[in-house]
């Protein structure tokens, strides 16, 4: 996951891991050689359109709002066509009412009219305030789960290891976070909720108690999941 710093310079760009304290929890109750959390990369205001969010202080969001304002009137200068200009000017008002493109509202139909355009804020948008900078591992942790994504673990033998998707992954999906070849043989997901995992005292103390459950590739992954795949090498 990428995640834009718009006018925000107390954070440096580069790899950053999510210090999620609930991999600690995992860390206590399962031997493993390794923990490993799981990783965000920010990078600069330059790579703001191509990343999956933004986090943007709140004396820059007025800022990264007229970027795609700016975009939109010379946009609309050029006399696209009307599917275009309609949705062009619907978007056009909700910036001038401080709402980014990704919480405009907008239909299947109207994102296609304007799918050829990259807009700074058709992704999550969010505001750091000044306080939040001197805390930024939890920062991060908010800006992640705002931006839709959450994890699920695996633990055990090499590594305890928190893994970011999107929220709403199926297990299928989930399982190509970890590798492509455990995603095409896949064949079920063994799952204990974080929960019953907490409240059992660990894994095996879970599956004795009989809360782990076989999940098909259709399952939506939950926060914090433990999981073990089941696949065809």
């Amino acid at each position: 996951m990428k995640i834009s710093l718009f006018g925000i310079r107390e954070i440096r760009p580069g790899k950053h891991n999510l210090k999620d304290l609930r991999l600690d929890q995992a860390d206590k109750l399962v031997q493993a050689d390794k923990r490993t959390y799981a990783q965000i990369d920010l990078v600069g205001e330059e790579e703001a359109l191509t990343a999956d969010a933004v986090l943007v202080s709140r004396e820059s969001r007025s800022d990264l709002l007229l970027k795609d304002l700016e975009f939109i009137e010379t946009r609309l200068s050029r006399g696209p066509q009307e599917a275009e200009k309609a949705v062009l000017a619907k978007i056009q008002t909700r910036l001038e009412n401080e709402e980014g493109v990704f919480a405009a509202g907008l239909t299947k139909e109207e994102l296609q009219a304007v799918v050829a355009h990259n807009f700074y804020t058709n992704k999550p948008v969010i505001i750091a305030e000044t306080s939040d900078l001197g805390v930024a591992e939890t920062l991060m942790l908010r800006a992640v789960k705002e931006s839709g994504y959450i994890s699920f673990l695996t633990v055990g033998g090499k590594e305890n290891r928190a893994w970011l998707i999107r929220k709403g992954a199926t297990a299928w999906e989930a399982a190509g976070a970890i590798h492509t070849d455990i995603q095409k043989g896949f064949i079920r997901a063994e799952i204990i909720s974080f929960e019953d995992f907490l409240q059992a005292g660990g894994e095996t103390q879970a599956k004795r108690a009989g809360k782990q459950r076989l999940e098909t590739k259709q399952y939506v992954m939950q926060d914090y999941d433990l999981t073990n795949f089941r696949f065809n090498k």
